[in-house]
């Protein structure tokens, strides 16, 4: 999964590349991740403008985007939705996995697999603050509907700083305990079996 040298982003790459179960890949300048945008000049913008981008999904609450606004704000493309349980971003994570915030946010985080699904035709960049949790669980729902294995996602969410891959595997565990799987997950949380199948037709 190649990191993207967009100024003034530090988590940023493309998840083109990562193995799917049937043997392909996920389609390049499909699904990036990011870190916040409020540091993004002029040169970043461009990047991000030049590389095909037709949705921005910002996962963070409404103060946090107020606090470190986004440049891209006034833009068509972007959606703010965010996608943890607590408006106050003192939740609770447990250390070995995102049990709590997919059991405490299935609305939220079906409204953010729902506006990738439902995107333009283009790239979609998925992003919270750092990166790091709210879009490692987005992205790694997108990218199991797509087709890829649990341990490709893992990798793609151990490339971020201080991220074990045991946490992404043992919250699939956990989905696939309470709920059937992520599949399940995600349907019973709000999300259509056409939006699941838009994820797959977009990424694949």
């Amino acid at each position: 999964m190649p990191r993207l040298a967009w100024p003034d982003l530090c988590n940023a790459r493309d998840l083109g590349g990562t193995p799917t179960v049937d043997g392909g890949r996920i389609r390049e300048r499909a699904l990036i991740r990011t870190d916040n945008h409020d540091r993004l000049d002029a040169a970043g913008l461009a990047a991000i403008r030049s590389y095909g981008v037709s949705r921005i999904v910002d996962l963070r609450w409404e103060w946090e985007a107020a606090e470190y606004p986004s440049p891209l704000a006034g833009d068509d493309s972007y959606r703010l939705v965010p996608a943890c349980f607590d408006p106050t971003g003192d939740e609770d994570i447990p250390p070995d996995s995102y049990r709590l915030m997919v059991d405490a946010s299935r609305d939220r985080l079906a409204a953010a697999v729902t506006a990738i699904a439902q995107a333009p035709p283009g790239g979609v960049v998925v992003h919270c603050h750092a990166g790091r949790d709210r879009t490692g669980v987005v992205v790694a729902l997108a990218l199991h509907a797509a087709g890829a294995s649990v341990e490709a996602i893992a990798a793609d969410y151990a490339l971020t700083e201080n991220s074990a891959p045991e946490v992404m595997v043992n919250t699939f565990a956990h989905l696939d305990a309470r709920y059937g799987g992520a599949t399940g997950y995600l349907l019973g949380s709000g999300v259509t079996a056409a939006d699941l199948a838009a994820v797959r037709t977009r990424l694949s």
